[in-house]
């Protein structure tokens, strides 16, 4: 079996009396895909940051590419390509120059790097003399992540990388990361969309610094959720009929999806049976429709959380 291309083993960060990384623990293997899913302020941006070595931990340990954090940060800071949060290139130097700099970081040349970054800097090519800053969201996003390649990283490293993106660009950007991993590209990926949780080979669900529960494949997530679900539409203001249903007898919890709210039912109850008693409950409602549905990774994640509070 290989090593794992990322180990973290109880990574603890503090920030005065808080703990934005609580004793988190994950292995990721080589070519995997890995996404850390969770809600602005979770930790996943520390837990990211003491990956790359921009920060220290203050308990625990974590290698990556078989190097230690702490005491190989030089060499891990060659071997790692990063993308934060934040647009961090210079915006008022062009995209040609942009990668230009980058490449001369890490002692390449952009010819170099060009294989490895065609697919995602092909789109850009045509405006490779413009400021980088006039750029739209989804070409900034692109090119940061060009110059995040350019280097040919062993692994990479992508801190919600979506976030304010517009649909399209996100769909794109994740079909550019399955190129990446097909070509056997390490990748550690950080989102608040659930949706983009299907697109990882594991998830690891993340919330108050910490883990809820092991990393997973997104179908084993979702399976994880042994509880009927059924999808509840009524007419009417939406936060009413929340409230209302989280009234119900047997209703173990109900949250707003999209236009609808999901219910979760006792875990002991059939789908069908739950459903009944919902439509039952809800006589005389206008423009009701109840239905069971399968669960997904943001069910599964609502599930974990409210056990995280409870405990």
């Amino acid at each position: 079996m290989s090593a794992a291309a990322i180990r973290a083993d109880g990574l603890v960060k503090r920030y005065g009396a808080t703990d934005a990384v609580a004793g988190v623990s994950l292995d990721v293997a080589p070519g995997e895909l890995f996404g850390v899913i969770g809600p602005d302020g979770a930790g996943k941006t520390t837990l990211f940051r003491m990956l790359v070595t921009v920060v220290a931990p203050d308990a625990g340990t974590a290698t990556v590419d078989g190097l230690d954090v702490v005491a190989d940060h030089r060499e891990i800071r060659r071997r790692v390509g990063y993308m934060p949060g934040r647009f961090s290139l210079y915006p008022d130097l062009s995209v040609r120059e942009n990668l230009a700099f980058f490449a001369s970081v890490f002692g390449t040349t952009v010819d170099a790097g060009a294989a490895l970054i065609a697919p995602i800097y092909a789109p850009l090519a045509p405006f490779a003399g413009r400021r980088a800053g006039a750029l739209s969201g989804g070409m900034k996003q692109k090119l940061a992540l060009s110059c995040a390649l350019v280097h040919r990283p062993r692994v990479l490293v992508l801190d919600e990388p979506t976030t304010g993106v517009d649909p399209v660009s996100r769909v794109e950007f994740w079909d550019l990361l399955a190129h990446l991993r097909a070509d056997g590209l390490t990748t550690i990926v950080s989102t608040p969309y659930m949706d983009e949780a299907a697109r990882c080979d594991r998830v690891a669900l993340m919330q108050g610094g910490r883990l809820l529960g092991p990393p997973a494949p997104p179908a084993d997530v979702a399976a994880s959720l042994r509880a009927p679900l059924v999808r509840v539409r009524a007419d009417g203001p939406r936060a009413a009929l929340l409230a209302w249903l989280r009234a119900v007898p047997g209703v173990a919890r109900a949250e707003v999806f999209g236009a609808a709210v999901h219910v979760t039912g006792p875990p002991d109850a059939e789908p069908e049976v739950f459903a009944a008693t919902l439509r039952h409950a809800l006589a005389g409602s206008s423009g009701v429709e109840v239905a069971p549905v399968a669960p997904g990774v943001e069910d599964a994640f609502m599930h974990l959380m409210g056990d995280a509070d409870v405990a």
